[in-house]
């Protein structure tokens, strides 16, 4: 059982994730990290989500920044996304995460602050009991 799902669509995030890894290695938390595209492969992230026992998942994704709002269209649990400055120095993927539609919340932190969102994850998890 992990607590937190860290999920980035591209090899290319891997250095956002380290910057949550490095959050989450001096908490209390455990998670798990994966590279799964909503693109490139959407049954393979539908299978990890549906089965996960996660209980926040963070989503690092850059360009079009599907992965949070797939992420949150399949489950109920609380998804943070972290937006990349791959292309328009993030600005695009930075709207895609925020400009969720109705009934499908995405949190979402500042462009590769994979430190924040690390952070909030913690801060939701501190809330249950």
């Amino acid at each position: 059982m992990v607590d937190v799902a860290v999920l980035m669509g591209s090899e290319s995030d891997r250095a956002i994730a380290h910057r949550v890894s490095n959050v989450l290695d001096n908490s209390k938390y455990s998670y798990d990290v994966q590279v799964i595209s909503a693109h490139r492969n959407p049954v393979e992230l539908e299978e990890y989500i549906k089965q996960s026992d996660a209980k926040v998942f963070i989503a690092i994704a850059g360009l079009s920044a599907a992965l949070p709002g797939v992420i949150a269209s399949k489950t109920g649990k609380p998804v943070i996304g972290v937006p990349v400055s791959a292309k328009m120095m993030g600005l695009d993927a930075l709207l895609s995460i925020a400009q969720m539609p109705p009934g499908v919340p995405v949190a979402s932190v500042g462009v590769d602050n994979g430190a924040n969102a690390a952070h909030l994850a913690i801060r939701i998890l501190d809330l249950i009991p």
